[in-house]
């Protein structure tokens, strides 16, 4: 009898593991994390076998799961979103027990709370982060003293910053309670620190940051710290891209 081994490319191969989305495991072989066969590789295209070949990370053999997780997780403020922190800070897997190796789909800055998406599938994190999928993000947001509708029009058509227009934004002015101006961001395309950079631009600081929806799963009732597995609606729905 023959056997047919699987080929495939070691970025799709170690996302597929667990270890990171495909952009970040193109980081790791760039910068010589990974070892195939023995030896440390450092170009993009490698393709392995994926029943023959060693790969290895941070010292440990990598394999492709026998199951798929999907966590739903309201991240706390004060944590990061990386397994290990160099300046020795919480991160989001001190709160979460999951038996595979798994990793977060984006991330959320230190002091930024709310929904985050976990998984150890390369393929449906890379399907619901790339930008041309159009997978929105929504987030509240509380800025000192009232904000004026010629700054959210700001906003709304792109914020210049450093001589570069950022990507537009759909803003909905919710409230204006004590001093502090309530609002709901939209984006579409998750550049880092977007939102922060976004109200940097015109001259406000945020308060509070909070994400309560990627595509059509929201926050709910997760308390902070809390988790679960996404639904099967859930889960679909986000596959679709909706």
């Amino acid at each position: 009898m023959v056997s047919i081994f699987k080929m495939m490319r070691l970025n799709k191969f170690l996302a597929g593991a667990g270890v990171a989305s495909r952009r970040k495991c193109d980081e790791l072989i760039r910068d010589g994390k990974i070892v195939v066969n023995g030896k440390v590789v450092t170009e993009l295209g490698v393709v392995i076998n994926e029943k023959k070949d060693k790969v290895v990370y941070e010292g440990k053999a990598i394999c492709l799961p026998s199951s798929f997780v999907y966590i739903k997780f309201n991240k706390p403020k004060g944590y990061t979103c990386t397994a290990n922190d160099e300046k020795g800070r919480k991160t989001i897997y001190d709160l979460i027990d999951a038996d595979e190796r798994i990793f977060s789909i984006g991330r959320l800055d230190y002091d930024t709370e709310g929904l985050l998406l976990l998984t150890n599938d390369g393929d449906f994190a890379n399907r619901v982060a790339h930008p041309r999928n159009g997978i929105e993000k929504e987030y509240r947001v509380n800025i000192e003293g009232e904000v004026k509708e010629s700054e959210l029009a700001v906003l709304r058509k792109g914020v210049v910053k450093d001589g570069e227009r950022m990507p537009s934004a759909k803003v909905k002015w919710l409230s204006f309670e004590n001093g502090v101006t309530k609002l709901s961001v939209v984006i579409d395309e998750g550049q880092n620190r977007q939102v922060r950079r976004m109200f940097e631009g015109i001259g406000r600081e945020i308060k509070l940051l909070r994400r309560v929806r990627i595509g059509s799963v929201k926050l709910g009732g997760l308390k902070r710290g809390e988790y679960r597995d996404l639904t099967e609606d859930e889960l679909n729905l986000l596959v679709r891209g909706k």
